[in-house]
């Protein structure tokens, strides 16, 4: 079956539903307005949809829980979205997978591809997102081959249904330590915003084709032999081995939680 790509232009976009995992939930973005919640690159699209439809409102929900799966996604989260009748999501999964000893790229994409195809059937317009690219980031670059397996299943994907596609693979500037937390696996709110407008340049959505998103970073200082030690230890003591444990456990960072936005409801109209 053939379709028809997504839309340059969002005017059309009323109802805008995001679905996945601890990176749609915003983890490491901490929300102002809501001490103890996050806010995400999703969220800030979702601002940017609505600043480019003065005329009439955008509706925005979250569904992303962190520490899901792609198959928990799919299972828990596209027949909600679906009920909800949105003329717009995005579906961003599978990285949990990917660490995970023995997880299948290609049999992962097979899943993700099932539940764009529903979508794309149901008349909405999908954004996937590639995974970033690990080769900095100790003991994750070990899975950098399957992740680019992935990411190559997620092109073949949007050239089949007609998804767009934001890009992390390629983008230079995501590589950059500063605009990732201290557990480097979520990024900082600056990160986000990025992420944010890259998403929002990939849509076409006016007013937020920019380029200060791909601007890198002013030259960070060198860190010495010692504090890289340090920071390294640091990391797996405080992120890695937890991980670990959780994995030994069989559980997850978001056995317990609920999604932290539900239901479609409406953003202030103009604003960015």
């Amino acid at each position: 079956m053939g379709y028809v790509p997504s839309p340059a232009s969002p005017v059309r976009w009323r109802r805008y539903i995001a679905l996945g995992d601890s990176f749609t939930e915003g983890l490491s973005d901490p929300d102002p307005a809501r001490p103890g919640e996050f806010r995400g690159w999703a969220d800030r699209l979702a601002e940017h949809l609505a600043a480019a439809a003065p005329d009439h409102d955008v509706e925005y929900a979250n569904l992303a829980i962190r520490g899901r799966l792609l198959r928990q996604v799919v299972d828990e989260q596209v027949q909600v979205a679906l009920d909800a009748h949105p003329d717009l999501v995005s579906l961003v999964a599978g990285g949990n997978d990917l660490m995970r000893p023995g997880s299948d790229p290609d049999v992962l994409a097979a899943g993700l591809e099932a539940a764009v195809v529903r979508f794309r059937q149901a008349g909405a317009d999908v954004l996937l997102a590639t995974s970033v690219d690990t080769r900095n980031t100790p003991i994750l670059r070990r899975v950098r081959g399957k992740v680019a397996v992935f990411n190559a299943n997620i092109w073949s994907i949007a050239d089949r249904t007609g998804a767009v596609v934001l890009d992390q693979w390629g983008a230079d500037w995501v590589q950059d330590f500063r605009l990732w937390d201290t557990d480097r696996i979520h990024m900082t709110d600056e990160g986000h915003r990025r992420m944010a407008l890259a998403a929002a340049a990939a849509l076409g959505v006016p007013g937020a084709d920019g380029d200060d998103w791909r601007t890198p970073l002013p030259p960070a200082a060198p860190r010495t032999f010692r504090t890289a030690v340090g920071e390294e230890a640091a990391w797996v003591r405080g992120f890695v081995a937890p991980w670990i444990g959780r994995r030994l456990r069989g559980r997850s960072s978001g056995d317990g939680r609920a999604a932290k936005r539900p239901v479609p409801l409406a953003l202030p109209r103009g604003v960015r």
